[in-house]
């Protein structure tokens, strides 16, 4: 009786009997499993490159799914956990589908892995909900709070190794559940554990649950599957802990209340079916290991959005099943009370989607899909290559993947973590936000940041990304200001009667953002012939930076313009000179020598 006693709660029939589907009753089952997985599939890709929440440990684990994939060493800065397994199966994704080679960044090409992720365990979802006896339209209704909410949306985007444990936790419970499973099932269901938790350590809270389901349908079994488990832990934690053992990220944002409020129907509804799910004999084990998820948000130091990574496929199972087994008490005999009753359920229901179409339509909208692929950090590798090809960079964890994806050697890239006693020498840095905690972490760092200034800015709020040039010389306190300076000739340069200026390019004179050397040379080319500036491009990056426009776009005279800055030498000599539709575009390398202004003098009249 024992081993039947979760196949028959909800539906009244067996296991042998649900396991006997018609053909069409399978074709049915086939179409809901493709429209949802349609529905899932299409969300995560809108929402795939959504900025926030943002999770800072996601930098580190990209990073290390390429570094696995490309055969070279990688350190992260600390904090992000270690998954040495997890890992193993973003790089072997990454490397089988050709994803860093598809995609515009490290981020994206690693988020794939993700989506797929979460596509299994839809499927995974559909397919216990069903063992565990409950209908299509419930199963189907589990599945479509997965798949469509946006706290599963925002969740399931980030690179998260306890999105690949939670899927090898639901094939373990998928084997457990099997009405006619057999000794190789069960050794499937132990293997599959063990990855769940070599992947993530919370996973042993699932646990319970499986070996909950195994003492129902045969404790001998069970014991099987304990000594196996046991046995792949002792030795993942024992002999092989330096190649297997995990350990948890550290704590750190998004924390539950920011994600609860993408979607507060969610938090609601989860903690009512996690407690009357106690209630449903079938859905007392997944109930139990739900509570004690749960129950880890209370401990200090246990990152929430794992926790709730590993959460996120249970409830929708415990929401249905407990909605089901509410609907499926038996009715009433006087007509007028089984038609309170039903008006009742109505009710419920009304109720129910009222709460999640409202937390919906304020979940969508906050999570805010972005069109843009590539985002500030892809701006500043782009700037780099056109500005700092070949240095050697100090970089940040999320500017290394990204870095080294768009072919930057992996030996000119330095990692917070080389910094450890002293930083290695190098020209540039990068790094996302200002850096404050890497450089409490690493004072090496600091050191390395002393005489450094900031060239380019990219992005903005948490997700701005500074380039600085490492090793600049000290600023002479008694040297006049170069800001000055420029104002002062560029006012005199825009004064000049052979120069003429569009609003916009006089105002940028004016205000001192002009580099001196094309200031000097605009000066010197005025007494050669008229000079007609039609715009200083802005570098993209350099202006929020403080850095002068080093571009400058002349029409008129485009000929003699062209030669005359083909024809400069040494240190006013441009970096190119291009023939364009709109003009002559010249472009100044970076840092101008300071003092070129000092003997400067306004062209003749």
């Amino acid at each position: 009786m024992a081993q039947h006693s979760w196949g028959t709660t909800f539906s009244g029939r067996s296991p042998a009997t649900l396991s006997e589907p018609t053909a069409g009753h399978r074709l049915l089952s086939l179409d809901i499993v493709l429209a949802l997985l349609a529905l899932a599939g299409g969300l995560r890709v809108l929402y795939l490159a959504a900025p926030a929440p943002a999770l800072p440990a996601e930098a580190a684990n990209v990073a290390h799914a390429y570094a696995l994939g490309h055969l070279t060493p990688f350190t992260d800065a600390g904090g992000a956990g270690v998954s040495p397994f997890g890992w193993w199966q973003l790089s072997a994704y990454t490397m089988v589908s050709d994803a860093f080679g598809r995609s515009a960044t490290a981020l994206a090409a690693v988020r794939e892995t993700m989506l797929i992720t979460a596509l299994i365990g839809a499927v995974l979802l559909w397919v216990l909900a069903r063992r565990l006896g409950l209908t299509r339209w419930a199963s189907a209704a589990a599945v479509l709070l997965l798949a469509a909410s946006p706290l599963a949306l925002g969740l399931q985007r980030l690179v998260v190794v306890e999105h690949l444990a939670a899927v090898w936790a639901l094939g373990a419970l998928v084997l457990v559940t099997r009405p006619d499973a057999r000794v190789r099932h069960d050794i499937l269901a132990a293997v599959c554990l063990l990855a769940a938790v070599l992947t993530s350590p919370l996973a042993l809270l699932f646990l319970p649950a499986a070996g909950w389901l195994l003492v129902r349908r045969a404790p001998v079994r069970a014991a099987l599957v304990a000594v196996l488990l046991n046995l792949g832990l002792g030795i993942a934690f024992g002999p092989a802990a330096g190649l297997l053992r995990p350990h948890l990220a550290a704590a750190s944002r998004p924390s539950v209340a920011d994600w609860v409020a993408l979607d507060p129907a969610w938090a609601v509804l989860s903690t009512v079916a996690l407690v009357a799910a106690l209630a449903v004999t079938s859905l007392r084990p997944f109930a139990v290991s739900g509570l004690l998820l749960v129950a880890t948000l209370a401990i200090p130091g246990v990152p929430h959005t794992a926790v709730l990574a590993l959460l996120l496929p249970v409830t929708p199972l415990l929401l249905a099943g407990v909605v089901q087994a509410v609907t499926r008490q038996r009715t009433p005999s006087h007509r007028w009370e089984a038609g309170r009753r039903g008006t009742g359920f109505a009710l419920a229901a009304v109720v129910l989607v009222a709460m999640v179409a409202a937390g919906w339509v304020y979940g969508y909208p906050a999570l805010r899909p972005s069109t843009d692929r590539g985002g500030p950090l892809s701006d500043a590798q782009e700037w780099l290559r056109a500005n700092a090809s070949g240095s050697r960079v100090l970089v940040d964890d999320g500017a290394w993947a990204e870095l080294a994806k768009a072919g930057w050697p992996t030996g000119m890239l330095v990692a917070p973590a080389a910094c450890a006693v002293t930083c290695p020498p190098a020209e540039w840095a990068v790094f996302a936000d200002d850096a404050t905690d890497l450089r409490h972490r690493y004072p090496a760092l600091e050191a390395a940041f002393d005489d450094a200034g900031a060239t380019a800015v990219f992005g903005t709020g948490d997700g701005r990304v500074t380039v600085s040039r490492l090793g600049l010389p000290p600023a002479d306190p008694a040297a006049p200001s170069e800001s000055s300076a420029r104002a002062h000739a560029g006012e005199a340069l825009q004064a000049s009667a052979r120069i003429t200026s569009t609003p916009d390019a006089a105002a940028a004179l004016r205000a001192g953002h002009v580099d001196p050397r094309l200031i000097a040379t605009i000066a010197a080319l005025a007494a050669l012939q008229p000079v007609r500036v039609a715009a200083f491009p802005e570098v993209p990056g350099e202006d929020p930076a403080g850095q002068p426009r080093r571009r400058v776009l002349l029409t008129g005279g485009e000929d003699g313009a062209a030669a005359f800055y083909t024809g400069q030498r040494d240190l006013f000599r441009p970096s190119s000179v291009v023939r364009t539709a709109g003009g002559v575009l010249v472009t100044y390398p970076l840092f101008a020598p300071p003092g070129l202004l000092v003997p400067f003098s306004s062209p003749r009249r």
